[in-house]
């Protein structure tokens, strides 16, 4: 939550924002007889996502002109697209039709040919397909005939070539349908979708200062241990706007940079990493303030593509940020720490953030044109912290693991440390940082 109109010296600047806070802001309204502060808290109406906190695009199709002609004109997209439910039912209508048609068609031979007249088997009487003496076993017929399980009892004859050249064409169509629904099923079962239910972006935004510049950060992190190759974010900023000429585009895209032009774009997805937009000249935020933030309305759409390595399928993980969404003055706190042998990821801290109260609350335009001199920033600050706790954590247990030694190997411990230079840089002061 922005904090306006509040004393600095009294937040406490490790406080920590949850991922569930609600939407109350502050508004400029004047008092009453010219009393009162004019600012009081009021919830504004949030705009409708765009694209929504799980990557489902917002968005609703009507009046389609012959949308199901061109829905089963691309009939292996849509049994891919639809559910599992609907596939799972074309699938079993389609094998069960085909049966009913060839198992028809055997039954009109056999009525034609007049097998169904003799259905004890006149020994001077040859049928096109023995024992298909009525419509269920003409049924059953074309069963074994297209699933090839031939169990021997049914079996088509020379007296019908009619016959012969259905067996022959019901073999092939049951080919077809076989490599058409069991690719339908397996392309919809490798398609990277769920994928993306695995990459995480955090629920919030933050704007801070980055290296003496003002900059928008999220997170995003991957939760499994295999990679997504040649990862890379985007990001667009969509608000309403009116052209020169009063032509008014409801959903507007603007590309927000997130270093496309130095390769910053492309990330080694092991550990969590936040994204960084620097908001320069070129940036859609350059001329946006704290206060400014406040009754804004856009959204921020971050995106973001790789290859999945078990399948090199191209996968796509979507979010967005209303500007209500936006904490300004704010950073992600540490999530990366070092242990003995490896690095350990804290996912528990994944979404929550830390107040840095002396982040300034001017636009970056008015940091440029200004000069404003940002506070100074070497002094000690969170993420520090929590990485001398856990290094003072990993000594204790050191501490605990030498106390547990016997004297001769306590005494050849203490030698081999007398003989080995210390890393002047692992113990500088906290103050120096």
């Amino acid at each position: 939550m922005l904090h306006m109109g509040m004393n600095t010296g009294l937040i406490n600047p490790y406080s920590i924002v949850s991922s569930d806070e609600g939407g109350l802001r502050l508004a400029n309204m004047p008092g009453v007889n010219g009393f009162g502060n004019g600012k009081i808290h009021t919830r504004r109406k949030c705009r409708n996502r765009f694209v929504k906190k799980n990557g489902q695009c917002n968005v609703q199709f009507t009046n389609m002109d012959e949308k199901s002609q061109r829905y089963i004109a691309d009939m292996f997209t849509t049994c891919v697209d639809i559910r599992w439910r609907y596939m799972f039912l074309i699938f079993s209508l389609v094998f069960l039709l085909s049966w009913l048609f060839f198992g028809l068609f055997f039954w009109l031979i056999a009525l034609v040919h007049g097998d169904l007249e003799n259905p004890s088997g006149d020994e001077n009487f040859q049928p096109c397909v023995l024992h298909v003496n009525g419509f269920i076993a003409a049924f059953l017929f074309s069963i074994e005939t297209q699933t090839t399980i031939g169990y021997g009892f049914r079996c088509v004859t020379e007296e019908c070539p009619i016959a012969i050249f259905m067996v022959v064409f019901q073999s092939i169509v049951g080919c077809i349908i076989d490599s058409f629904m069991i690719g339908a099923i397996m392309a919809k079962m490798a398609r990277p979708k769920k994928r993306a239910q695995t990459l995480l972006f955090s629920h919030h935004a933050v704007i801070a200062m980055r290296d003496g510049k003002l900059c928008l950060m999220w997170r995003v992190g991957n939760l499994r241990k295999s990679h997504i190759v040649e990862a890379h974010v985007r990001a667009q900023l969509i608000k309403p706007r009116i052209t020169e000429e009063g032509e008014y585009i409801p959903l507007d895209q603007i590309d927000i940079n997130v270093g496309f032009d130095k390769g910053l774009d492309r990330i080694f997805l092991v550990s969590p990493i936040t994204i960084l937009h620097e908001i320069d000249e070129e940036s859609p935020l350059f001329g946006i303030s704290m206060q400014d933030l406040e009754s804004s309305d856009f959204e921020i759409v971050v995106i973001l593509e790789g290859m999945v390595e078990a399948t090199a399928m191209t996968a796509q993980a979507r979010s967005s940020y209303l500007a209500s969404e936006i904490l300004w003055g704010h950073r992600f706190e540490p999530v990366l720490f070092e242990e003995k042998n490896q690095y350990k990821i804290d996912y528990s801290h994944f979404h929550k953030t830390y107040e840095v109260p002396s982040t300034p609350r001017c636009c970056a335009k008015d940091l440029v044109e200004n000069k404003f001199l940002p506070p100074n920033t070497n002094s000690f600050c969170y993420e520090n912290e929590l990485a001398f706790m856990s290094r003072d954590e990993d000594e204790d247990d050191d501490d605990r693991d030498l106390d547990e030694l016997s004297p001769d190997s306590r005494h050849e411990y203490d030698r081999l440390q007398a003989t080995i230079a210390l890393d002047q840089r692992s113990y500088r002061r906290e103050s120096e940082i």
